[in-house]
């Protein structure tokens, strides 16, 4: 299932939604079609209660719900494959163009986000007149990212007004279903509920003056939808094999890489033990593979500036596309 968080405007505001993407691009509620499910055996008020208790308008809140949620919703799919995208004056589904597609998950727990791929390590350190550390070999090393600095696919990404240039960083990301604390390895891919694209937009000049200390990224990160993820949020059990999924990307038309999952050196079970020994992992939570050889300006020696485009594609994950305002 591909899951969307989106904004549906109405007379009183704009409402959050959790919908999936149906065979035309239309985006599904899920909420409002699962009422629809209901109609026949609860009475109007009960079904909007159980389906809101179900379906819930948040996407955390939704895989928390764990199994129960997504056979809700594939009921719901069902439903509006059987009889149409209405139901008692309400509209079920919606073309892209009539809503504001946020983030899949628009408020996650937290964001961890690790180095994963060897290839940029060793494209990137010998521009910084470095060798890749050897603890890097050793443990899946990561940083924390503000979950309130989230962007969604065709969102302008304003410069922050202490960069002069940018950077874009070609990720992807697991999300945790199930939470834990000392999640063993051979368990820890029965916690990802899905994966999405991620792009890690990054301010390299004040970023390379922060991590000289010793500590960050933080404002080279952190500013505001700088972690985009998108453009939807792919469910486990649609994707055979995550470490056989092809990268492309482009940047402002230009072919820049062509790579693979495949070149992963850390994989996300050994990412989720290793984050979870002595710490609580919960649902929501996104696990960024960090950047996939090639995928950024840096190890190029190349920045981004105002009016850049960038286009991530990934197999069954769709394509994420920005630009730099």
């Amino acid at each position: 299932m591909r899951l969307v968080s989106f904004e549906l405007p109405t007379p009183a505001g704009a409402l959050t939604r959790v919908g999936a993407v149906l065979g035309d691009g239309r985006y599904a509620d899920l909420q409002s079609a699962y009422r629809a499910v209901l109609s026949d055996t609860a009475s109007k008020a009960g079904a909007a209660r159980l389906a809101a208790a179900t379906i819930p308008s948040d996407m955390v809140a939704f895989i928390e719900n764990g199994r129960i949620a997504l056979d809700a919703a594939q009921s719901a799919l069902d439903w509006v494959a059987a009889n149409g995208d209405t139901f008692a004056d309400t509209t079920l589904a919606f073309a892209p163009s009539a809503v504001k597609l946020l983030a899949p998950i628009p408020r996650p727990p937290l964001i961890r986000d690790f180095m994963a791929f060897e290839t940029h390590l060793k494209n990137i350190y010998p521009k910084l007149g470095r060798d890749i550390p050897p603890e890097w070999y050793n443990l899946p090393i990561y940083y924390k990212g503000n979950p309130s600095a989230v962007g969604a696919d065709g969102d302008a990404i304003e410069m922050p007004v202490y960069a002069t240039n940018m950077d874009f960083e070609f990720e992807f990301a697991a999300v945790i279903g199930k939470g834990g604390t000392n999640i063993p390895r051979e368990d820890a891919m029965s916690h990802i509920f899905g994966y999405m694209i991620y792009n890690d937009f990054s301010a390299r000049e004040i970023q390379q003056r922060e991590m000289s200390v010793g500590l960050g990224p933080a404002k080279g990160k952190d500013f505001e939808r700088g972690h985009v993820f998108g453009p939807w949020l792919v469910t486990a059990d649609e994707i055979p094999d995550i470490y056989a999924l092809r990268m492309q990307a482009t940047v402002s038309g230009q072919p820049w890489c062509d790579t693979s999952t495949s070149t992963m050196h850390w994989r996300f079970d050994q990412m989720i033990a290793h984050a979870s020994t002595n710490e609580k992992v919960v649902a929501g939570e996104i696990f960024g593979s960090g950047t996939v050889g090639g995928g950024s300006a840096a190890e190029m020696g190349k920045t981004l500036g105002r009016g850049d485009e960038t286009v991530l594609t990934m197999d069954r994950l769709g394509t994420l596309t920005n630009r730099i305002a």
